[in-house]
């Protein structure tokens, strides 16, 4: 674990999880699924804040809705980095020792790489990681495991491929460092070259023996692939246009190369599309980016009970 926190304390980084926490949380979601009833008194009396300093989605009304349901109150804003305190010049630092004042867990999301991290340094209570800059989105990486093992039965001896903008996401790090836990996986990486993989992860990779190949075309890998892991090109995290438009729409997962995938494939996308998945791919049983989303609801109602019951 080295100096990371637990993750019976925190969710700050996809390092923290463990196979054992892993399947702890996916089976509390599984048993929540099959009875939300059982569950829904499980954050009464709870106050949980998510302080959402970029654009969100599902991160946020999935976590919100996770609140709801399990009997918890939420406060909220959605844009914090104009709606707060933070306009005027407050450190993440101070808003979260405040913060940790009012609620009794604090979920963030946050545009610079190393946010939860500052964070740590003055929380008070269990604090949860909803995507930071470029860096990490833990959850995600719990719905995504999720995902694939519910679809595939396993999480282990699998060919993952991820496709698009590995610089900038933050998504395909922390899927990526859960999935090298586990015997037996490996990875293809399909980027333009202005995006390709961060050097940190390449050598985390390399550090740990888990076999990894890098390609310039999504029809190298598609016939051998079990989990193609589709990502958008991140417009907003480019500074110059010029360099957006090289890596935009060069790859695009159409109707005719996902026939040509193995038939017990999955394709996942950690959403917003723009325009990487044609939606004639929607149809297809291998596509299961849908049920990934709604995967997200199960899995942080799981995480935040769990985060309850040791705090």
């Amino acid at each position: 674990m080295g100096n990371y926190p637990s993750p019976y304390t925190h969710t700050i980084l996809s390092q923290q999880f463990t196979p054992e926490f892993l399947k702890e949380v996916f089976e509390l979601a599984d048993k929540i699924r099959a009875n939300p009833k059982e569950y829904q008194d499980a954050l009464r009396g709870k106050v949980v804040a998510t302080l959402f300093y970029e654009p969100s989605t599902r991160t946020r009304l999935s976590f919100e809705s996770a609140i709801a349901k399990l009997g918890g109150a939420v406060i909220s804003t959605e844009n914090a980095r104009e709606a707060s305190s933070a306009s005027k010049g407050e450190t993440i630092e101070d808003t979260i020792r405040i913060i940790s004042m009012y609620a009794d867990m604090i979920v963030m999301r946050h545009y610079e790489d190393d946010a939860s991290l500052k964070a740590l340094a003055t929380v008070s209570v269990p604090l949860i990681n909803a995507g930071s800059g470029r860096s990490q989105h833990p959850t995600q990486a719990l719905l995504d495991v999720y995902t694939i093992w519910r679809e595939r039965g396993t999480v282990e001896d699998l060919e993952i491929s991820v496709v698009g903008d590995l610089l900038n996401g933050r998504t395909c790090d922390s899927l990526v460092y859960v999935l090298a836990k586990f015997p037996g996986n490996t990875f293809n990486f399909v980027a333009p070259d202005n995006c390709s993989l961060k050097e940190g992860l390449k050598e985390h990779l390399e550090e740990n023996k888990v076999e990894f190949k890098e390609h310039k075309a999504i029809e190298d890998i598609i016939e051998t692939t079990d989990v193609l892991y589709m990502t958008r090109v991140q417009k907003e995290r480019f500074g110059d246009e010029k360099e957006y438009e090289k890596a935009a729409g060069q790859y695009i997962l159409t109707k005719g190369l996902v026939e040509r995938m193995k038939k017990d494939a999955i394709i996942l996308h950690p959403l917003p599309r723009v325009d990487e998945i044609a939606v004639e791919a929607d149809l297809d049983s291998r596509a299961k980016y849908f049920e990934q989303a709604q995967n997200g609801l199960w899995v942080r109602m799981a995480l935040l009970v769990i985060l309850a019951r040791r705090n």
